[in-house]
């Protein structure tokens, strides 16, 4: 064989390596935006409530932008280039409920961009909110024709396309008529309570949730905790009913951290990153719960969690980077 033989040869070994990999990206890769841009809105929090002398937050929102440009550009090619996959994902009971995630992306940057360019937040919270009411009515209208769901099927990352659109007003209500942010809070609430019972019957009286989806339980917190910001955003105060949201996320906080040694077995996955967004809602929850009521212990609550939520999203960048330059990642499911 010639040398140029060689050159082909290897080259097109190497071609169909990375086709492999892109064939085998997962729609999950944008829970890392929504961790990411949790922890850039949360740093913002810190820094104008608790009085952290920092200007970090702006830095890791643009940091944010560009991961979630890069991972969008990269699933846009997956789209072209292998149709089939993205339509086996999106007709899978687990996998198409995290597409969402692409529209709520969009809506975080939305929050994250509130205080710093109005005019930016308000086009990503349009196309955000207009994506991701879509979703809802699409994967909705799938979970009512179904032939195919079991209830073993059922976990917290089925609260993502609908329960979403509890985070709607949160930048919403800045940008045009509370109206608009109350039919979404809506919609995200009454969804909530109807998929957290179902849940609980399907955790109590059914088999374990796998490892690999053991992480999302964490998504239980992000409902009461959105809900409350965004009731407060919407009411212009903490009455009984946002507390309710609040303390209940609070227990379930402390109910999910009480079972680390669950969770320290569980090997790496992308699923890990359903530990940092639901972590940030509930640290933004208690930077709000301080700052509209001024008591201290809330203060402190803040100060641990965001403590918490940094090693968190320390922890994942490292595992997660490490695993993708050791191929662990984009890889054929067993």
């Amino acid at each position: 064989m010639s040398y140029n033989s060689y050159n082909f040869y290897f080259l097109g070994i190497y071609t169909m390596k990375k086709e492999f990999r892109l064939k085998n990206f997962p729609i999950s890769f944008f829970s890392i935006i929504l961790g990411l841009s949790g922890f850039s809105i949360a740093f913002q929090k810190a820094e104008e409530i608790l009085g952290m002398p920092t200007n970090l937050s702006y830095y890791f929102l643009i940091l944010t932008v560009i991961i979630f440009a890069i991972i969008s550009l990269i699933y846009l090619f997956k789209n072209f280039k292998f149709q089939d996959e993205v339509s086996k994902e999106f007709n899978h009971p687990i996998k198409l409920n995290f597409f969402p995630t692409f529209s709520i992306s969009f809506l975080l940057l939305s929050v994250g961009f509130l205080a710093e360019d109005m005019i930016i937040s308000k086009y990503l919270w349009i196309f955000g909110s207009s994506i991701h009411f879509l979703f809802t009515i699409k994967i909705i209208s799938i979970w009512i024709q179904h032939t195919k769901f079991e209830i073993n099927h059922m976990n917290p990352a089925w609260f993502i396309p609908a329960v979403g659109n509890i985070l709607v007003p949160v930048a919403g209500i800045n940008h045009f008529s509370s109206e608009i942010s109350w039919f979404f809070f809506s919609i995200g609430f009454f969804f909530w309570i109807a998929l957290f019972v179902i849940f609980m019957n399907r955790i109590i009286f059914h088999k374990p949730l796998p490892e690999k989806l053991l992480p999302t339980l964490f998504i239980l917190i992000a409902p009461p905790a959105v809900g409350f910001i965004s009731l407060v955003k919407l009411t212009g105060e903490v009455n009984y009913f946002s507390k309710l949201l609040y303390y209940f996320a609070l227990f379930l906080t402390i109910l999910l951290f009480s079972q680390i040694n669950l969770f320290r077995k569980i090997k790496f996955y992308l699923s890990w990153w359903a530990y940092s967004f639901p972590i940030s809602a509930i640290t933004i929850a208690s930077i709000s719960m301080f700052h509209e009521t001024d008591i201290l212990v809330f203060k402190y609550l803040a100060w641990t969690l965001f403590g918490i939520l940094n090693s968190i999203i320390i922890l994942l960048l490292i595992r997660t980077i490490n695993s993708i330059f050791k191929k662990e990642i984009c890889v054929a499911e067993e």
